[in-house]
């Protein structure tokens, strides 16, 4: 839970399809025929035992949500926190009311709130289930000191754009979401350029790739598709976790591709030297993990598929579309009384309360179908990329880079095909192997 969200799905579907994946975590010992040869039985073991955690740690996590989701729900406790809101101004002196004001207030005090009751979650996660599968790198400090960034970072964006979505509903007449549509298209543009070198760096340090031969031939595959390159970076990411990945950000011609350090297998950070590895970032042969520079290059021709086949442009539009259709529902419905009657407000109608009402439950069923249409687009949208790395000739190492990041990322190659189709927005390894088998077979 982040912010003002909570999960508000009903018992039942999302319980079921975690519990049959939760059992086959226990009962699928054997390696899968299509993987003898690519996995060890040791890896294999692992990875099940991995994800047999992350499936127990899931439920309970999941059951926490709908308890604490139905409290708030019974016990008027969207009504408290406003209370506590206006008492908590008055104390600061804030005599008058000003909805504005009060709205901040809450805001600030319901993200305190779900801060501190998904902080025990965070911790397990993190320094018992992590660190018992090896992943964690993360100290104490270093997990105080980024939970308190990224609560200030939260609420240095929040607040003040809360503030001015209030004031355009207030202010803009019938049409106001129309106006609060444009707001938050523009914001998160916004947000969106400024987050790579104003928000990023403060939690994770960013360096330019060195000059050298995976350099010179990503530079050479950018422009071999006319992908507009302009800068590339290493993020440390083995200061929090032994996890890899890579992506590319940026608009129009300035593009820049960010690679993990966990994902290159001979980068060594600075300050650090080789024989310094640690065990946890070794495969159980003893190699370092991570993928050579040709399993990067075909990783990178899967990424800069995205971007060929304008993968991002569509999810910008998807997602601008729904925008609309949000704010649309919320200025149809956010002035019945019975809207705020239900979660205790008999009197007052707070926007801030409104939105949460009609955004969090209201919308809740359509925002559960939203959310599986997005996953099967993402589906669709990893196979396109793959195949589009395929036709630069990266099959083979696309082939192993898969088998590789899955093994060393400890993914499970087995799961109900009902959870992994609502859940898994990356299709899991078997089904990516097969639709490579199946295009080169074509």
């Amino acid at each position: 839970m982040s912010g003002l969200e909570w999960d508000t799905h009903a018992a039942g579907g999302d319980e079921i399809t975690l519990t049959n994946t939760h059992r086959i975590y226990k009962n699928t010992i054997d390696v899968p025929s299509e993987l003898k040869g690519i996995m060890t039985e040791e890896t294999y073991q692992k990875a099940r035992l991995y994800g047999l955690d992350k499936s127990t740690f899931g439920i309970f996590k999941d059951i926490f949500s709908i308890i604490e989701a139905t409290l708030l729900i019974v016990f008027y406790g969207l009504l408290y926190f406003w209370n506590i809101s206006s008492v908590s101004l008055n104390k600061l002196g804030y005599t008058t009311y000003n909805e504005v004001l009060q709205s901040i207030m809450f805001v600030f005090i319901m993200n305190v709130f779900n801060t501190i009751i998904s902080l025990p979650f965070s911790v397990y996660y993190t320094f018992v289930l992590e660190e018992r599968h090896g992943f964690n790198k993360q100290t104490v400090g270093f997990f105080i000191k980024d939970k308190l960034k990224a609560f200030v970072v939260m609420q240095v964006i929040m607040l003040p754009l809360i503030s001015a979505m209030i004031y355009i509903v207030k202010v803009g007449g019938d049409y106001f979401f129309i106006y609060l549509w444009v707001f938050a298209m523009v914001t998160t543009i916004f947000l969106m350029t400024i987050y790579p070198n104003v928000i990023a760096p403060l939690f994770d340090k960013y360096t330019p790739l060195s000059q050298g031969m995976l350099r010179a031939r990503i530079e050479d595959l950018a422009q071999s598709i006319s992908f507009p390159l302009t800068k590339l970076y290493v993020v440390e990411g083995s200061k929090r976790s032994t996890h890899s990945n890579a992506y590319f950000y940026g608009f129009f011609n300035n593009k820049r591709i960010v690679l993990f350090d966990t994902l290159l297998k001979d980068y060594v950070p600075e300050g650090k030297k080789k024989e310094e590895i640690t065990e946890e970032e070794k495969t159980p042969s003893g190699e370092r993990k991570g993928c050579d520079d040709n399993e990067v290059l075909a990783v990178l021709g899967h990424e800069l598929g995205h971007w060929k086949l304008n993968h991002v442009l569509k999810n910008i539009i998807i997602m601008q579309v729904n925008l609309f259709l949000t704010f649309l529902v919320f200025g149809l419905l956010f002035k019945y009384d019975a809207l705020y009657k239900v979660v205790g407000f008999q009197k007052e109608k707070p926007v801030i309360i409104g939105m949460l009402v009609v955004l969090q439950f209201i919308l809740s069923p359509y925002n559960a179908v939203l959310s599986f249409m997005l996953t099967i687009l993402s589906r669709r949208f990893e196979f396109q990329a793959d195949q589009f790395a395929m036709s630069l000739g990266k099959t083979h190492f696309l082939r192993r880079a898969l088998v590789k990041l899955n093994q060393d990322n400890l993914g499970f190659p087995v799961y109900d095909w009902l959870y992994s189709s609502w859940h898994h927005s990356h299709p899991p390894l078997l089904e990516r192997l097969q639709a490579l088998d199946d295009t080169k077979r074509k």
